[in-house]
């Protein structure tokens, strides 16, 4: 898919924060931060009704 660039501002201790978790994790940035859309996603989606 292709990809858009996207900016925001985000306090300077979060980007610290995922810089390292990118590190621990081998992911990049990118990576890190389309996962976590991808959850929020999932988490603020709308369930059916039974």
């Amino acid at each position: 898919m292709p990809k858009k660039v996207f900016s925001t501002r985000v306090d300077e201790h979060r980007i610290k924060e995922l810089k390292y978790l990118a590190v621990d994790t081998g992911k990049s940035l990118g990576q890190l931060i389309e996962e976590a859309i991808r959850e929020l996603k999932k988490k603020y989606e709308k369930k059916p009704k039974k």
